[in-house]
């Protein structure tokens, strides 16, 4: 899922239907990957783009982002100062 000569922490969390969880800054890169349903991120333009099962998105150091679902979403973040996701993932697009 992710490289990293870093030390990493693994979380697994679930957001409720009409659940979010704030706009908020990242404290290092942050890979968000949704394992189980389907919900929507932003970027640091607030514009939301859809999400589900089997993708992911990376949000970097210091980048302001929310994330959400109106069904519910279940997702691992894996967080490192230095994360390499492409090495293992094709990049779709930007939400920047």
């Amino acid at each position: 899922m992710a490289r990293t000569n870093e030390a990493a922490t693994i979380g697994y969390m679930y957001i409720e239907g009409e659940g979010t969880i704030g706009h908020h800054q990242a404290p290092i890169s942050q890979l968000f990957i949704v394992v189980e349903g389907e919900g929507w991120v932003t970027g640091e333009n607030q514009k939301r783009i859809s999400i589900k099962r089997g993708e992911a998105v990376l949000w970097e150091k210091g980048e302001w982002h929310t994330s959400g679902s109106e069904t519910g979403m279940t997702a691992i973040v894996i967080q490192s100062e230095e994360l390499q996701p492409e090495a293992f993932m094709e990049r779709k697009s930007t939400l920047r």
